[in-house]
Formats: structure tokens, sequence, C-alpha cells
């Protein structure tokens, strides 16, 4: 769709590039993840592919098929081929924000009869930077530095205020430009097309939003993101579809397994969210038996629920998520999509979810 404005990129809240500029991590990741096969490929990416050749190579009559090799390493190509088509995504985009600004202020100034430099200067008023600012900033982050105290951060939370304060100013000339030169900006957003036919789903079947978590039991990221998945159920109901997808990280997690497996059993008796809540509230239990009594509490099937955590009923599709997950270039959890779109950043704020929802939601026009 055509915009007849500037489209940028929305600029993150202050707290969240905070946590990025300390490297504050926001979301459990495992450094290594099992490769499982799956049945069928389970995210593509918009764009046309390289071509290649269905036989790869042969001995003597006997062929080796793309097909054969996508069943061994599938799910790595999946993951370079989001990766590379990502990169040159967010390569397009900043050349063409680059180019728009260059653009727009040449254009400004050339208007005015003076240079780029002097155009900035007279239209960019940066508030200064105070103690109280930084205070502020380290208070409502505190508990996530890691013993770091004020002094130790004071410089890097006053340079990143004042240069995000000053790239914030630009954005908002920039945006006012746009319009006043009736910019329209064609590139689409990076997306994915994620297969997620049989998730449990919380929401309208035919919203035009899905919200996709990539999700652990037994992270405690994903546990702090719970109250925002909360919210936004809250808020957007009626519009927009969430859907949550099974990632667990065995590695650093031991119990997530069994426990998506019984999350699962728990969707079989159509309490999934009820289970997926409980779950989250009471992530310190997470045993087998602590699984079954938590079904018991809900009133389910008692017999039934065990039966089908005891089996294993649900180990392959797990795993037919995990495999969609890495497809996908998941690495950690929480992951985000919103209509395939990545939203970075692991357990972020309401706000940052927030805006992406509205954003798609006002581009599908709905």
């Amino acid at each position: 769709m055509n915009r007849t404005h500037h489209q940028g990129h929305r600029p993150l809240p202050t707290t969240v590039l905070l946590l990025a500029l300390l490297a504050i991590p926001t979301a459990c990741a495992d450094s290594q993840t099992a490769s499982t096969p799956a049945d069928r490929p389970t995210v593509a990416v918009s764009g046309d592919a390289a071509e290649t050749p269905d036989v790869l190579a042969l001995i003597g009559d006997d062929p080796i098929t793309l097909d054969d090799v996508r069943a061994r390493v599938g799910e790595q190509l999946d993951a370079l081929e989001v990766n590379y088509q990502q990169q040159r995504h967010t390569l397009l985009s900043d050349a063409v924000q680059a180019l728009l600004r260059q653009r727009l202020l040449a254009a400004e100034a050339d208007k005015r009869g003076m240079s780029v430099a002097d155009l900035l200067a007279a239209e960019i008023g940066v508030e200064e930077v105070t103690e109280d600012d930084i205070q502020a900033i380290y208070r409502a982050n505190q508990s996530r530095l890691r013993g770091q105290t004020l002094g130790d951060v004071r410089e890097q939370i006053r340079d990143y205020l004042a240069s995000s304060r000053r790239v914030e100013a630009e954005k908002t000339l920039q945006d006012r430009l746009a319009e006043e030169y009736s910019v329209r900006y064609n590139l689409p957003p990076f997306r994915l097309v994620i297969d997620n036919e049989g998730a449990p789903a919380l929401g309208p079947e035919d919203a035009a939003v899905t919200l996709v978590e990539f999700s652990d039991f037994e992270c405690p990221f994903c546990s702090r993101f719970f109250p925002t998945l909360k919210r936004i159920e809250e808020d957007y109901a009626g519009r927009v579809k969430i859907v949550y997808r099974q990632f667990p990280l065995t590695r650093i997690h031991p119990n997530a397994f069994k426990a998506a497996e019984a999350s699962l059993c728990a969707d079989e008796q159509g309490e999934f969210w009820a289970y997926h809540d409980l779950l989250f509230q009471e992530q310190e239990s997470l045993l087998v038996r602590d699984l079954k009594e938590k079904a018991g509490r809900l009133g389910l099937d008692q017999a039934a629920f065990d039966q089908c955590l005891d089996t294993g009923r649900y180990v392959e599709t797990i795993q037919n998520d995990l495999a969609a997950g890495r497809s996908a270039g998941v690495t950690g959890t929480p992951a985000l999509f919103v209509n395939g779109i990545p939203v970075p950043g692991g357990a972020v704020a309401y706000s940052v979810v927030a805006a992406a929802l509205d954003e798609e939601l006002e581009r599908v026009g709905s």
C-alpha cells in the first residue's frame, strides 16, 4: 500500500533502547538447539529464491535431490535464507531512509537559501540531559543492571539520552518535511509467512492481525513477558489473534519440554490458555507431578491428561514447532512476530508490542 507520508522506523521507547545499549539480556537463549527435520517447510520468505536444480548430484543413475538435502539440512537452509533476506531488507530500508533524509533536507535548505547545517541548527533544539533524567532511567532499570551503580553507567545514560533526543528531533523534522513534500514510502516491511495451523490460538480466527509468540514455559524472560501478553489479550480483544508456538530450550531448561507437552494435553481438553497462565504463574513447579497436579486443579479429566502426558503424544508437534522456529531464525525466547514481521528484543515492553500491532492494524485498515 502506498503511503502519502513518510514512514520511518518507529523509534523504540528509551527504556528498551537503553537495555540494548547496556547489553542487558531480554530473552532466554540456548547456545545450541537440536536439529529436527520437519515433514514440510513451515516458513517461507517473501521474494524469489535463487534457482537450484532438483537433482544436485548423481551416482550413476541414482540422484541426490534437493528434497534429500532439505531432509538433512532444511532448517539451516531456511534460517540462512531468512537471515539473508532480513539483512537485505535492512540494507535497502536504511539506504532509502538515508536518501530521504539527505534529499528532504537539501530541498528545504535550498528553498530557504541556507546550508543543511544551518537548517538543522535553526530547526533542532535538543533539551539538555539533566541529572534527574539520568536518575529516572537508572531507577527504572536498576533491577536489570546486574549490580551496576549509577556511577558505573551515568555517562553511558547521558550520552545515550543526548544522542537519542537529537535523533528524535531530526526525525520529527524529517516527518514534517515528508508531509510537506508528499513523500510516498513504498518499501513493505520484512515479513515471514509462518504456518500456524493447529497451534493454540486466542481471538478471532479471521483477525486481520496475528501475534505469534515462540515461547518456553521455563524461561524467566517469557514469564516476564506474560503480564504484557495478558494486557495485549485484553486491550486488543476482537482485533488481534494470539498464537502460541512451543520453543522449549531443553539444554538450559530441563522441564520446559514436558511442560510444553502438558500444555498441549490441556489443549486437548479445551483448556490450553488456562493451563498456559497457570504454568507461568507457578513457573517454579514444573516437574511431571506438578504438571499433573495443575491439571487436576483446573478440573481436567485427570486420567486422560496423565495418559496423554505419559505417552508423549505431542512430542512430534513440539519438535515441529521447534523446526518452524529455527527456520524462522528464532534463537531465543520469547520471539514475537506481528503478521510475520519480527519484533526484536525478546521480552519487550508493552509499548513496543502495542506500537507494532497498531502499525499493522493501520496498514491492513482494521
